[in-house]
């Protein structure tokens, strides 16, 4: 059976690709070992983006599991412009609502789908790798999480957490997506 976690990176102290994890992050990034762990399948392999603050937020878990973890240029966050933006989640919004939609130097929602496609079917056709986890960020992953539910838009990206953890299952002919991450249940175990 083919499963994909597809994970949003924890708390950073910024934006910026090489900016680390928060001291939340740090903790947030242990307790999604520790869920990771409880897992009733065993992760193969891991990809992720290049920015820090996804592979800290990886880190922990690969670590202990002994697994490398992969960078892939494909899973950055999407641009939305080259020049700061004030009113940058109308812009947000924009462009789930309007997929070709961009800011001169940015990147359209198709454009940066696209390319997350790549890796996600990359994804279900290794025949190698049954269970792999793909690190990434908030604006890919709902564009991602679109290619299994289809209704999971603008609003449904609000609710998304740092972290959050979505799994994805081939059951029968079709994909299943359910949401894995549970926020403060790492204190009960």
């Amino acid at each position: 059976m083919k499963r994909i976690l597809l994970i949003r990176h924890c708390q950073a102290l910024g934006q910026h690709s090489d900016s680390p994890l928060s001291k939340k992050g740090i903790q947030k990034a242990y307790e999604l070992a520790r869920q990771l762990e409880r897992l009733s399948f065993q992760i193969n392999r891991i990809i992720t983006s290049p920015y820090l603050r996804a592979q800290e937020s990886i880190k922990p878990f690969a670590a202990r599991q002994g697994i490398p973890v992969e960078t892939d240029e494909r899973l950055k966050e999407r641009l939305l412009s080259e020049q700061p933006v004030d009113d940058w989640i109308d812009i947000l919004e924009e462009s789930f609502q309007n997929f070709h939609f961009k800011l001169p130097g940015g990147e359209s929602s198709s454009e940066a789908y696209q390319r997350a496609e790549q890796v996600l079917n990359e994804c279900m056709k290794d025949e190698v790798n049954e269970n792999i986890i793909i690190v990434t960020h908030g604006n890919l992953l709902a564009l991602m999480l679109q290619k299994f539910h289809v209704d999971f838009g603008f609003h449904e990206w609000k609710t998304l957490t740092n972290p959050d953890a979505f799994l994805i299952q081939r059951i029968g002919g079709e994909y299943i997506t359910e949401r894995i991450w549970e926020e403060n249940q790492s204190h009960l175990y």
